[in-house]
């Protein structure tokens, strides 16, 4: 499947090329800390199947939970996170962020890793109230 998207600002751009069953939901601290949120939903692709579009994003560079180091790719001007991939050279894949991809409807999370570090409520809001604007 064919994807583009970007940061908030549109300063990053990119396309790839992506598996649509290959959507995962990451549970781990390193992902909360990094969306402030409870979790990140990731769309796998190989490296070779994505491009940068417009502006180079900033790198920062976060040992992760695993021991490996991950390399997280986001906005220099409104800070929002684009990608990650790894340091290893043999890891061909690069895990794009759900939120900037503009075809993110049709994207449906297949799995959930780290689930260990997943918040007590997580699985509990299907019964809150909902409103379709605050």
């Amino acid at each position: 499947m064919h994807i583009d998207g970007g940061c908030h600002c549109g300063y990053v751009t990119y396309a790839a090329e992506i598996d649509p069953e290959r959507v995962s939901i990451c549970h781990c601290s390193d992902c909360q800390m990094l969306t402030g949120s409870a979790y990140r939903v990731t769309v796998t692709a190989r490296r070779a199947d994505f491009r940068l579009l417009s502006n180079a994003p900033k790198l920062y560079a976060k040992i992760g939970d695993s021991g490996r180091t991950s390399l997280q790719f986001f906005c220099p001007e409104c800070g929002s996170p684009v990608y990650r991939s790894s340091d290893d050279p043999d890891d061909h894949e690069i895990g794009i962020r759900l939120g900037g991809i503009r075809q993110r409807r049709e994207l449906r999370p297949r799995r959930q890793i780290w689930c260990r570090s997943a918040l007590s409520w997580v699985d509990d809001i299907a019964e809150l109230p909902r409103s379709s604007q605050e």
